[in-house]
């Protein structure tokens, strides 16, 4: 009998813990999802990818150096006419995109606090930055039809009788060229990248109800083409991204070329332009260094005790001027010695500024491996977010109870494929650069031997380029 009585004690304090164990089992406790989600990445061999995509680029060096210019030129002047298509739409579909605009705004100030319930920053940092980026970059450059300034300008002009840019004197100084562009696009990077809450949806619709306020001041004051061409720097962004796409209208009439061929008939850049596609390339680098183990031991803060990005705002400023800074220094590194190599006198600032345009596919392929699983899992987000965007029980397009599913991007097979497409997209943008460097290279040096020579420090630094795109693909994170 004891032994039974002491045995139904031991069970009765083992009920008596199951509860409280239950409970502490629940509760919420620190997810390092960032530091961990790479953890099947790891386990493939990414030393053979490196390794792999630094022979692909090298080897695609070769190929061009040896083909005949006039081989590769007929191949980029190829075009296929589609169709026509006119203006005359523009002015209601951008007061429609500014009617969205405006109401993504006051969702932003009114709706839901839960950034993943808002459809303000779901909009701007995932369809818009992460999912427009690459319609631009397949599509050609539908911004200045979607944009939400156009329509409000127009009926602003005709409301004070002004006539259109086309009859105005150019405002904006010519020595101004892409720097208010580029300071822009440097406070944009900032905000996304080091500001304590990027996606409090009241803070973000402050600062999108202010940057389109300021703007379109702007327009009506300078005009809105100056100011859409060099000072709004989602318009010259998207609008050199859009250079990189198939097709092409010229005059209304649509044709598909092979990707990049608009980059080749490109204008040389001025030292501006060349900074601000510099910045592109760089903020978007900075955004996974960012969040390395290697980048935050440098700084000796334990990755596994992330101190939150308030605590990191010092150290994230300064590393994203020190990336551009690098970028820019070893850009005209290359540049200049492939000038020396080449043996001809061309100046540095038509050099440069018409060999960055191979940065584009660069750019852009890094931004879509970047930004691929943020757009898979926070798109679907987003179109949750859209259908009830005051947070009121709405079920305006029928996806208000759509079950998210995060699994697209989790797991050892959903990692395979999903690491495989972001390297396949790195690889394939440095190889497209170098075929549009090259092309570049022969409208500055007629001799193809010059060309090839001119182009060997920038194949070098694009190879070193693969390298760490890959790495920082494959590198844990934290935060």
């Amino acid at each position: 009998m004891s032994g039974r009585t002491e045995r139904g004690a031991v069970e009765r304090r083992r009920h008596r813990l199951a509860l409280p164990l239950a409970f502490f089992a629940l509760l919420p406790t620190p997810a390092f999802a960032h530091a961990s989600d790479r953890g099947h990445v790891l386990l493939l061999p990414t030393g053979y990818y490196l390794v792999g995509g630094a022979l692909a680029v090298a080897v695609s060096f070769l190929v061009l150096a040896l083909l005949p210019p006039a081989t590769l030129d007929n191949f980029w002047r190829r075009r296929l006419p589609l169709s026509t298509f006119s203006d005359a739409p523009r002015t209601l579909i951008s007061l429609l995109s500014f009617a969205g605009f405006a109401l993504l705004v006051a969702a932003g100030l009114i709706g839901s606090r839960d950034p993943l319930s808002n459809p303000l920053p779901l909009m701007v940092w995932t369809l818009l930055w992460a999912g427009f980026t690459l319609l631009q970059g397949i599509f050609g450059d539908l911004w200045p039809w979607l944009n939400p300034w156009y329509g409000p300008w127009r009926v602003a002009s005709r409301l004070f009788g002004r006539h259109g840019d086309e009859t105005q004197p150019s405002r904006l100084p010519n020595w101004l060229g892409f720097w208010p562009a580029f300071v822009l696009f440097f406070a944009f990077a900032w905000f996304e990248l080091i500001d304590p809450a990027p996606d409090d949806p009241a803070r973000l619709a402050y600062a999108a109800g202010i940057y389109w306020l300021a703007s379109f001041i702007a327009m009506l004051v300078v005009g809105y083409d100056d100011w859409s061409n060099r000072g709004e720097f989602l318009t010259v962004f998207f609008a050199m991204v859009a250079r990189f796409a198939p097709f092409e209208r010229h005059e209304g009439r649509l044709s598909l070329c092979w990707p990049g061929a608009k980059l080749l008939a490109a204008e040389a850049l001025p030292p501006s332009g060349t900074a601000f596609l510099l910045l592109a390339l760089s903020s978007v680098s900075f955004d996974g260094l960012s969040k390395t183990f290697f980048w935050l031991g440098l700084f000796g803060i334990n990755p596994l005790e992330f101190p939150g990005r308030t605590a990191l705002i010092g150290i994230g400023s300064f590393g994203l001027v020190l990336t551009f800074i690098l970028l820019a220094v070893v850009f005209a590194l290359a540049v200049i010695l492939g000038q020396r190599l080449a043996g001809d006198a061309q100046s540095f600032g038509k050099a440069a500024g018409l060999l960055v345009w191979s940065i584009v596919p660069i750019a852009l392929a890094y931004h879509i491996a970047h930004y691929l699983t943020v757009l898979l899992v926070d798109g679907q987000y987003a179109l949750v977010a859209l259908s009830d965007p005051f947070a009121l029980g709405w079920n305006l397009f029928g996806t208000a109870n759509r079950m998210v599913e995060a699994g697209v991007v989790a797991g050892a097979e959903s990692a395979w494929w999903l690491w495989n497409v972001q390297a396949g997209v790195i690889i394939a943008g440095h190889v497209l650069a170098v075929l549009v460097a090259h092309g570049l290279a022969w409208r500055l040096y007629k001799q193809p031997s010059r060309a090839a020579l001119s182009q060997l420090p920038l194949t070098l630094l694009m190879i070193a380029y693969t390298i760490l795109g890959l790495w920082l693909l494959a590198t844990p994170t934290a935060g």
